[in-house]
């Protein structure tokens, strides 16, 4: 067996051995050394905006966000009835996508507030935050006149312009002004 060539004068050998395995001792390496820096001042940063200085999210907020979209996307799939539609209006991601498509679409005749007629004589819609409701105020009767329209009265068909999700997200909206349980009147519509 010959004897392993000698090392080069300028690499040395720590002068311990392990299990027969001898080591150089040389400087690491800049690229190892910058990422060992540059992890370290990440780990800085990150605690002092999540930890110290409290910017960041909470992981309960990040799980109660995270929870509500997926209620919000299996609502979404959901079969559409008066129980589907009331957890829609309790889901905060659903009323806001409902009260954007509403403030473009419906707030030219029913006005921003909701209030239409009972807020200015000169509204073409009726006030959608009182308990009389002419065409009925179950979810599922709610949802169906955004979706069909009411011709006679001037309200046009939604249903393929806006599409059942956005027809969903509306009715929504407009069941999150209301408490689940309160008496809806039928009110015949008044004839001029």
């Amino acid at each position: 067996m010959t004897p392993p060539p000698p090392l080069p004068p300028e690499e040395h050998v720590r002068p311990h051995v392990y299990d027969g395995i001898t080591e150089y001792d040389k400087r690491l390496p800049n690229w190892w050394l910058y990422t060992l820096y540059a992890t370290i001042v990440y780990a800085a940063i990150y605690w002092g905006y999540y930890q110290w200085l409290k910017v960041g999210p909470t992981g309960v907020q990040d799980v109660t966000a995270a929870l509500g979209q997926i209620e919000r996307q299996r609502l979404s799939v959901a079969k559409m009835d008066d129980e589907s539609l009331w957890k829609m209006s309790r889901n905060a991601a659903f009323v806001e996508a409902g009260k954007t498509v509403y403030l473009s679409n419906c707030a030219a005749c029913h006005l921003p507030s909701l209030r239409g007629k009972s807020e200015n004589p000169t509204a073409i819609g009726s006030d959608l935050t009182d308990r009389n409701w002419i065409h009925g105020g179950r979810p599922i009767e709610v949802h169906d006149v955004i979706e069909k329209g009411v011709i006679v009265k001037g309200m046009p068909t939604w249903g393929p312009v806006l599409g059942t999700q956005k027809i969903s997200e509306v009715t929504a909206f407009l069941l999150s002004v209301h408490r689940e349980g309160e008496p809806i009147l039928r009110t015949p519509a008044a004839t001029p």
